[in-house]
């Protein structure tokens, strides 16, 4: 059993009729296939497809034979998105039983030749005979090697420029990148940490991300769809783009390249929107929310029945596999965001199905007001996510932070104050260091309070309330007892006040 390879795993053969006759040659072909179980899809004068039962290995195969003059053009093609681009055997195999079926049905049929003869040529006088040319695997057919991906082609237009466009745009912000980052280090090398010229470089990288709900809310309203053209390695654009091209050849001949490059962008926001509202303060990058968009196209194509029958039966499995792979992988994989690939899955679908959904009348609904009804949609849900959205003043609270920590560290100056300092002396640094940076600190949390924070920030801001409270009392008390007694000696009250802010600081340096 030989495994074969490459984007779309197939394995074809080339079989001189000879004396064989093309109508008898595909009446054997179809009693083997029959006999087999595979699911014929369609048979005409020029050849038949069928698809093969599913499979762990690669979901289903499409088995197809054309007539081409004297010979007979048989393959098994892998319908579905192939892990390691191999067919784990599949195809050799197929192919293997076939003809092995075949020989056996060419010999039992040879006394009903007549009868047999009647029966097909009734059946392919009412067939299509121009199916080949819109069988779901026709575009990929196309593809006579792995360049051929990348110029755009007769039902395969706007893919390829999609695919064109996030491979510069990933190449030519790496090189910027290094750019950017030898200059800091040319410029800036000397006075800032390494530390610090990393974020600032990383923050450049990420110029076309999805970077914080406040950046929308800024107006940076072209992050949503610039992100989906921005990856963070090698292998995260290579294995979007696969699933991109697979995505392209399957069904863009079916949408158009207008309604496919609508789907594509439009579903890339609404997945960024839904992800934004999960996921407030993270970057989000990549072309998986708009791909998994494609994905829910691909299944409302199929539930409205774009494709034949049997084809869409073996489509509709593996689309739901890789899918629910996809969805699965995100859920548990680490750095995936998986509220961008909901999103955009349940919209592509929403899209698509408008799209696509064939009314009772079909004239009801003309192409025009397909776009209507769907820019409405995605105007609604827009409009709805920056509305309802949570506004979280997470960079407010961050800079309020620091100020409140800068006013922390006076204290260490008071609490190791020496015995044999006169009174006055005392006196004067509890109140510069301690009393007066503690009564920063109500302020500050007075602010704090009016934020809308996230959960995570509103337990630190709550834990920041406590310690400015109950440093403010202890500070407090310190001056008290040194203005009573100049030995320096604390009350109960004082040292249990002071233990508590020193417990709350320590939570604080293990939990930062």
């Amino acid at each position: 059993m030989s495994i074969s390879w490459g984007y779309s795993p197939k394995i074809e053969k080339f079989i001189p009729l000879g004396d064989f006759a093309a109508d008898k040659y595909l009446i054997v072909a179809q009693q083997a296939i029959e006999n087999l179980g595979w699911k014929l899809s369609h048979i005409s004068q020029t050849g038949l497809i069928a698809y093969t039962n599913i499979s762990f290995q690669s979901y289903s195969e499409e088995i197809s034979i054309r007539i081409h003059g004297n010979f007979a053009v048989i393959k098994s093609e892998c319908v579905g998105i192939q892990m390691l681009f191999n067919d784990y055997g599949k195809n050799d195999l197929n192919l293997e039983k076939f003809f092995h079926e075949f020989e056996y049905v060419e010999f039992h049929l040879k006394d009903v030749w007549d009868d047999r003869l009647t029966k097909f040529h009734s059946l392919i006088a009412r067939q299509d005979d121009q199916y080949f040319e819109k069988a779901p695997l026709a575009t990929k057919n196309k593809i006579k090697n792995v360049l051929y991906l990348f110029f755009p082609q007769k039902g395969y237009t706007v893919t390829p420029i999609l695919v064109l466009l996030n491979i510069i745009c990933f190449f030519a912000i790496s090189i910027l990148y290094v750019i950017y980052f030898r200059y800091l280090l040319i410029t800036q090398g000397r006075v800032t940490d390494s530390y610090t010229l990393s974020l600032k470089a990383k923050a450049f990288k990420n110029i076309l991300s999805l970077d914080y709900r406040n950046t929308i809310f800024n107006g940076q309203l072209w992050r949503l769809i610039s992100y989906q053209f921005s990856h963070g390695s090698i292998s995260h654009l290579l294995f979007n783009m696969y699933a991109l091209v697979y995505l392209g050849l399957m069904i863009e001949n079916k949408l158009g390249w207008k309604k496919f490059i609508f789907i594509y962008l439009l579903s890339g926001v609404c997945g960024g929107l839904v992800s934004l509202w999960f996921h407030p303060d993270q970057f989000i990058l990549g072309a998986s929310g708009p791909i998994m968009g494609l994905f829910g196209a691909f299944l409302a194509l199929l539930i409205n029945k774009t494709f034949e029958k049997k084809a869409t039966q073996a489509l509709l499995i593996s689309t739901l596999i890789v899918s629910v792979f996809v969805l699965i992988n995100g859920a548990f994989g680490k750095r995936v965001d998986n509220a961008a690939h909901i999103g955009g899955f349940i919209s592509g679908f929403a899209f698509c199905y408008l799209f696509s959904f064939k009314p009772t009348h079909e004239d009801a609904l003309k192409d025009w007001a397909r776009y209507a009804v769907n820019f409405v949609v995605f105007a609604l849900f827009f409009s709805a996510v920056l509305t309802f959205i949570p506004r979280y003043q997470t960079e407010d609270f961050k800079a309020l932070n620091e100020k409140f920590n800068s006013n922390m560290d006076y204290l260490n100056a008071i609490t190791r104050l020496k015995i044999d300092l006169p009174k006055d002396s005392k006196l004067k640094s509890i109140k510069e260091d301690g009393i007066i940076p503690m009564e920063r600190n109500l302020q500050i949390i007075k602010q704090m309070d009016a934020l809308v924070l996230k959960s995570e920030d509103s337990k630190q801001r709550d834990k920041k309330v406590r310690l400015g409270k109950i440093s403010y009392r202890a500070v407090m008390l310190m001056y008290r007892d040194i203005k009573g007694d100049s030995t320096y000696r604390y009350s109960k009250e004082t040292s249990k006040a002071l233990g508590s802010v020193f417990r709350i600081l320590y939570d604080r340096e293990e939990t930062k």
